[in-house]
């Protein structure tokens, strides 16, 4: 019976992994240059990393893969990792401090049932962590942006902020408990789910109209009402405050945006802005900041921001020009007592820039060098000439490649 790979999980062919390499190239480049340094998190994590208050929300609780690490008499449950941002918030807590800039790349695990029905995801992200402001944040977009400007792909930027939503629950007549859980509503991905309930306070509802449909304006709007939704909601105006200083700076930089208060991404960590940006219908990044989630972790008062591109989704929007494929030399041992001199024929040549095999099962090539016992040691096989020449030393051999065009 045919045994087929664990559902929803990947497999990535020689022409995937070209293109996976390819956007790495560009990411990691863009990182290195912007100062960013690179860590490696473990695919397993404990489960009380994700669960623990201001990390996950429960909806995405609900699809991570968990399972007992067994210790003798005793076990722990843990997770494969279901995101990025939060093991390495972990890192910085076991191992820094100060101010970081950090990359990452990962897959991550949740159980999906979606039409792709993948259930391990690529991604690579940034973050910042020591750093509170907003020009911070303004950075991680820009950065953000800058990859997928160098990978060819347009995006639309669209803003949400934390702390504005938690603010207009916190103002409706509803318990601790229905704020969260319309709070993680939203950030699961349900727009409406503020609209809806706000209705339930009619005098409220009126005040929070303006922020509640801004969809696409500017800021020069909500700062035109920041007054008015002051004086009814006075919780509002630190969060709205932070939100403007932020899309300030986005402003000076040139940055287009669109805001959609009402929307959150994923993920109950945020605290501030929130952004996600599309290609067309696809989501293919999204960050935002997360000042209480090394504290959570016991890593003191440490602000942060960071975001995550989609890799998955990036292969599939980027053209990769297909590179000259490099000619392949085929070394072929004329027998057993020629083999060591073989492999050292096929090192040389690689040395010298060259793609050279040994020759297994006579499969095709575009060049095969015989090596053989007697002198002249070697003959060279042009397939495309359909001609062979005699030579002595493996310098003779480079020579003739190069001139022949096999470089």
């Amino acid at each position: 019976m045919k045994i087929q790979r664990c559902k929803g999980m990947r497999d990535l062919s020689p022409a995937e992994m070209n293109v996976f390499h390819y956007v790495q190239g560009i990411y990691r480049d863009c990182f290195l240059k912007w100062g960013y340094q690179e860590v490696r998190t473990p695919i397993i994590e404990h489960l009380h990393l994700f669960t623990s208050a201001g990390t996950l929300t429960p909806g995405m609780l609900g699809k991570v893969y968990s399972f007992l690490d067994w210790d003798g008499w005793s076990g722990e449950r843990v997770v494969l990792r279901p995101e990025g941002t939060i093991p390495v918030a972990r890192f910085y807590v076991d191992k820094m401090q100060g101010l970081a800039r950090l990359f990452y790349t990962a897959n991550v695990f949740r159980f999906e049932e979606s039409k792709e029905g993948n259930r391990e995801m690529w991604q690579c992200g940034a973050e910042i962590i020591g750093a509170g402001s907003a020009v911070a944040d303004a950075e991680l977009l820009a950065l953000s942006l800058e990859i997928l400007r160098q990978l060819g792909i347009s995006v639309e930027v669209r803003l949400s902020h934390a702390g504005l939503i938690k603010a207009i629950l916190a103002k409706l007549d509803l318990s601790p408990d229905e704020q969260h859980k319309v709070f993680d509503k939203i950030l699961d991905g349900d727009a409406k789910a503020l609209a809806q309930i706000s209705k339930q306070s009619t005098e409220l509802c009126e005040s929070l109209l303006p922020l509640l449909s801004l969809k696409g304006q500017s800021p020069g709007f909500l700062k035109e009402q920041r007054t008015l939704l002051c004086r009814d909601v006075p919780e509002i105006r630190a969060p709205l405050d932070d939100f403007l200083a932020t899309v300030a700076v986005l402003d000076d930089l040139g940055i287009k945006y669109q805001t959609n208060i009402a929307s959150g991404a994923g993920f109950e960590y945020y605290t501030g802005i929130i952004f996600q940006l599309y290609a067309g219908r696809d989501k293919v990044a999204g960050g935002g900041r997360y000042d209480a989630l090394v504290k959570s972790m016991g890593g003191g008062d440490a602000p942060a921001s960071g975001f995550a591109l989609y890799l998955d989704r990036l292969m599939k929007l980027v053209k990769v020009e297909a590179a000259p494929e490099a000619k392949r030399i085929l070394v072929k041992a004329s027998g057993a007592e020629t083999v060591r001199e073989a492999f050292a024929a096929a090192e040389g040549l690689r040395q010298a820039g060259f793609v050279a095999e040994i020759d297994l099962d006579g499969r095709k090539s575009d060049y095969v060098l015989e090596v053989k016992s007697k002198s002249p040691a070697f003959t060279l096989v042009n397939k495309d000439k359909a001609s062979k020449t005699v030579v002595q030393t493996i310098n003779e051999v480079i020579r003739l490649l190069k001139e022949q065009g096999g470089n």
